[in-house]
């Protein structure tokens, strides 16, 4: 019987972000669960697109292996995660990994982008502690997030790190399974020799989209995922609004000799480098893109991306670039979602539907520059934010975005609408919508506050996608950013 403690501490920081993750953001349920503890760790992630539900699954439809299941949480993405959550979170795991009987192996459900107001490598740290627990022996495997900025030290530290392979992010249950499978054969004493790679530019989320290239054919380059020797490797694109000495794209490599590590840690990284110029980041002034997006004949709605102000990127989710050039570019019959703003979706719920208010919506969060878009609105409808998802990316678990409300702007000529909510989440699912009576499919243009995962869900009702260049804290023109940190060249 092989004893496998597993536990997850994700988090992707953002170094240019407005608000900080503190300890109450990991216990909170929003798009993900909240704090799990114990054997919720394995019930509260069952069945949802996790990397823990897809390692748990693997795990336990195998022979003799027991699982001792410490702790998983994860915060919505922001800038520094406070260095009180970081060494409360870090205790956790490795009192739990203390206390248990004799273990086998571990599993860690991390992000690969974490950054503390004290430290740079907030996963790379949290290895070292537990080997200094555990002894340089003890198997490690670990699942990062397609994002991750890769260290030498998560390298060191970790006896095999599987990525994601896809952006949208519909592979994390599976890259969850692959751990499992890397940590089942060094449990098995498959030989398995690593190699890490850096590659020396930055490439911007919204050109990290692995359905197109030159994505598509690097990421065809890798080994097959049921591969049963203990061969893998991976591409990690980098989380660029992360200013530290790793941030950008890196590769790891796992083979049976050093010499075959070394060759496809190599080839890969080759063609990453000889693909820099084909990343191509096509981005529109937010008016410029209503008014192409009205000018459009699609077949379903046109969709804008507001791709600076993107919650899953540690952007607040409440600028109102994008919805100011609706408003004065006269769009018709227009949806914007998700604008974070208590404030504003505690007075709608108060006036109740039908009800008429004036207020100065989002534009709250202090960023420069930034101010509430002042006018009248209507209550079109209200929930309280708690659904299911729907999509593949969120599928199988339940939002809990607090009081949420549809918003008909009434000044100015145009039609439009805004979704609302009291906590930040990112505008990839389409029940984000249809929870509160809004069917994207059946509207003329559709505003989100995404860069990339919307597209999972909102690619089947569309053939038209703009990207516009609004306001936001994850700036995706990385040439205008004021870089302090990053390792030279």
């Amino acid at each position: 019987m092989a004893r496998i403690a597993i536990a997850g501490f994700q988090h992707e920081t953002n170094t240019f972000g407005a608000t900080k993750a503190s300890f109450s953001e990991f216990e909170e349920a929003d798009a993900w669960p909240g704090l799990l503890k114990g054997n919720e760790v394995i019930s509260g992630t069952g069945g949802i697109n996790l990397p823990m539900g897809g390692f748990v699954k693997a795990a336990m439809s195998a022979p003799s292996v027991d699982l001792v299941p410490i702790i998983w949480c994860s915060a919505e993405p922001s800038s520094y995660v406070t260095d009180d959550a970081f060494e409360a979170i870090s205790s956790m795991i490795l009192e739990g990994i203390g206390s248990a009987r004799a273990v086998d192996g571990i599993y860690l459900d991390l992000h690969g982008a974490m950054v503390t107001e004290s430290l740079e490598d907030g996963e790379g740290e949290l290895l070292a502690r537990i080997r200094e627990v555990v002894g340089e022996d003890l198997h490690i495997a670990v699942s990062l997030d397609l994002h991750a900025n890769v260290t030498a030290r998560m390298v060191k530290h970790a006896s095999s790190l599987s990525i994601f392979r896809t952006y949208p992010h519909i592979d994390m249950a599976d890259t969850g399974a692959r751990a499992f499978a890397m940590l089942r054969h060094h449990l098995e004493g498959t030989p398995v020799f690593k190699a890490f790679r850096q590659a020396p530019f930055l490439i911007p989320l919204s050109a990290q989209y692995t359905g197109a290239s030159p994505c598509l054919e690097l990421y065809g380059m890798l080994p097959p995922i049921e591969n049963p020797d203990g061969r893998s490797a991976d591409i990690a694109l980098g989380f660029p609004p992360s200013d530290i000495h790793d941030t950008g794209p890196s590769v790891v490599s796992y083979a049976r000799t050093q010499a075959e590590a070394d060759g496809q840690a190599d080839r890969l990284i080759k063609a990453i480098e000889d693909a820099e110029a084909s990343f191509e980041n096509d981005l529109m002034a937010p008016i410029d893109a209503v008014r192409k997006a009205m000018s459009i004949k699609s077949n379903g709605p046109v969709i804008i991306a507001d791709v600076q102000d993107n919650p899953g990127a540690g952007a607040t989710s409440d600028t109102v670039g994008l919805l100011t050039a609706m408003v004065e570019g006269g769009a018709e019959d227009a949806v914007l979602a998700l604008l974070n703003d208590p404030e504003t979706a505690e007075t709608a719920h108060e006036v109740g539907v039908g009800g008429m208010f004036s207020a100065g919506l989002g534009g709250k969060s202090g960023q420069a520059g930034q101010a509430p878009f002042q006018g009248r609105f209507r209550v079109e409808a209200l929930s309280d934010g708690h659904f299911p998802f729907t999509g593949v990316m969120y599928g199988g678990n339940v939002a809990e975005l607090g009081p949420t409300a549809v918003l008909r702007v009434l000044d100015g000529e145009a039609d439009v609408r805004v979704i609302v909510g009291s906590k930040r989440c990112q505008c990839l699912d389409q029940a984000i919508f249809t929870h509160i009576g809004i069917d994207p499919a059946a509207h003329r243009m559709i505003g989100v506050k995404s860069t990339v995962h919307f597209r999972a869900d909102f690619e089947p009702i569309t053939d038209s996608i703009l990207h516009a260049e609004a306001p936001g804290a994850n700036p995706c023109r990385l040439d205008r950013i004021k870089f302090s940190r990053l390792r030279p060249g």
